[in-house]
């Protein structure tokens, strides 16, 4: 039997040199897998994004414990991160399936008015954009504010009225 059969098939009974070398492992095959994905993966934080992100690391940790097998889940992880180039591909050439994959910014505020009804659907409440106001405006009022909007990554954006400056 082969070390590397021994290390990386053995699913029971792990002691420390067996999940230290998965791990190790699992840590260069992941940074390769990250490259392979694009700084798109951390950068936007998109629903998209993050739910490659959890489930990754969910599944790469179950092959570090033994509690599935390694190659199996290094299987699962590079089909995770190949879907994820895919549908970024297609959000690329495609605006339906961008809106399908990614969602679209939600108007919260226009022409001095707080759009009620999205706020509710975004569950925020006017403190919420409040404060994203004072923390990415440093402003203390939406008199400024033309439009805000709930951005796909969760974000809250503002453009200023013509002729106010930031």
């Amino acid at each position: 039997m082969s070390w590397a059969h021994y290390l990386f098939e053995r699913e029971e009974n792990l002691d420390a040199i067996y999940m230290a070398a998965r791990a190790a492992m699992a840590f260069f095959i992941t940074l390769v897998l990250i490259r392979v994905a694009g700084v798109r993966l951390f950068g936007r934080r998109s629903s998209f994004d993050i739910i490659v992100i959890i489930t990754m690391g969910s599944v790469l940790a179950r092959g570090i414990v033994g509690a599935s097998s390694f190659w199996a889940t290094v299987a699962a992880s590079v089909t995770m991160i190949l879907i994820h180039r895919l549908l970024g591909w297609l959000s690329c050439i495609n605006e339906k399936a961008e809106r399908l994959v990614k969602g679209q910014a939600t108007i919260l505020y226009r022409d001095g008015n707080i759009i009620k009804d999205n706020l509710m659907k975004t569950s925020l409440s006017k403190a919420d954009l409040l404060e994203s106001l004072h923390l990415e405006m440093k402003k203390t009022s939406l008199e400024e504010v033309d439009v805000a909007f709930m951005e796909t990554n969760g974000r809250i954006s503002f453009i200023l009225k013509e002729g106010k400056k930031e």
